[in-house]
This record gives structure tokens, sequence and C-alpha cells, in this order.
């Protein structure tokens, strides 16, 4: 298993390398490369409808993974929920994430939506590859929870909801609701590593916040 992990996270690195080599030099300025990646977010939205929660269908190639990971945080909801969705907050405790790109933030019927690209620069083999992940984020803070569907090369999606309960003496629970969707040869790395990354991710906030940090 270690070593079909490492193979796999080897030719998805190599994969995403070679498409950032296509599509990350044709654009002279960070405004201009910004749009481009509005575009990527576009036509990742309209090409895999990553917002589908749908399973796939038998016999597709592809499988979900669906896993919980929970975490008490010693601090009100009303301030945990703030600080703990806001991805710019996660700059700095994921230890690749560099920068988040808003392409749009709206309300509609008391629910905020935001569409965005997570930026992540991974060492690989003495370079970095840049990732790129498209997601859209759905906030529901009176009924304090929030939605997180994404799409990352090569086909991996995601589906979150994210629950927030007040406890006795001002803390909060945060329970992570967490669905992986890749190819067959893909979905194990993909969930493994996932739910990790949302593991560490969660005890950096929760520091970040109990601290006063956030």
């Amino acid at each position: 298993m270690k070593k079909f992990a490492r193979r796999a996270a080897a030719q998805t690195l190599a994969a995403a390398f070679l498409l950032t080599a296509f599509t990350g030099s044709a654009h002279a300025n960070a405004q201009d490369a910004d749009a481009a990646i509005a575009q990527e977010w576009q036509t990742a939205w309209d090409t895999y409808h990553f917002s589908d929660t749908t399973p796939p269908a038998e016999g597709s190639g592809r499988r979900r993974v669906t896993s919980s990971i929970s975490v008490e945080i010693n601090a009100p909801a009303a301030r945990v929920f703030p600080a703990y969705s806001d991805f710019n907050h996660h700059i700095g405790m994921n230890p690749f994430l560099r920068r988040v790109i808003t392409h749009k933030d709206w309300c509609s019927a008391g629910t905020r939506n935001i569409n965005l690209t997570a930026i992540e620069e991974i060492p690989y083999e003495g370079t970095v590859v840049v990732s790129k992940t498209h997601a859209q984020q759905r906030l529901h803070e009176k009924e304090l929870y929030y939605e997180t569907d994404s799409w990352s090369f090569p086909g991996v999606v995601t589906h979150q909801k994210i629950v927030f309960n007040q406890l006795k003496g001002g803390k909060t629970q945060v329970t992570e609701n967490l669905t992986f969707e890749a190819d067959d040869d893909m979905i194990d790395f993909a969930a493994t590593n996932g739910v990790a990354a949302h593991q560490q991710l969660q005890t950096a906030l929760k520091q970040a916040i109990e601290s006063g940090a956030l």
C-alpha cells in the first residue's frame, strides 16, 4: 500500500507539474493570472459539476470514501465559526497553502456563497508544483454550518459539511463530515491524505483560536 501511495503521489504531482508548465507561464502579471484561474474555475464547474452529490454509478471507475473528524475548541461558537470558516485563515496552518483567490462572493436567501480557488505549492523532486483546488463554499451562519464542494487535478472531488455545536462552558465542537470521490486507483490515496490534512488543519485552527491568534 505504501509503494502504491508513493507511486500515485508521484504520478499525480508529475501530471500537475506538466499542467502547470503549460498553463502558468502564459500570463504576464498577477491580475491576468487570477483572471485565467477564474476561467479555470468556471471550466471545472461546467465540466465536472463538482457540486453534484450523486454517488458514482457502479462500474464507472470511480468510488467514494466518507469520514468524519471532530475537535472541541475552548471558545464560543460565535467566535469559532467566522474564524474557522474563513479559508484565508488556513494559510500558514496548511503547510502548502499559499493563497486563496475569491472569484465571486454573494448572498442568496440568507446563505453566503463563495467561489474560490486555493493555491498550494508542493515540493516535489527539487522543484515546486503549483496545485489548484477549485471550490464553492456555502456558509449558513445562523444554523452554524458550512458546506464546501471542490475539484482538483486529477479528478479528485470533495464534499464537506462542517457543523459547529455550542457546548456548555462556552466551548464549541466542530465536526467535519468529509466525502472524497476519485478514480478507483486514486481513491484510497486521496481519502487517506485528505483526512490527514484536515486533521492537521483542525489542530492548528484549535490552537490559533484558543490562543487568541484568530
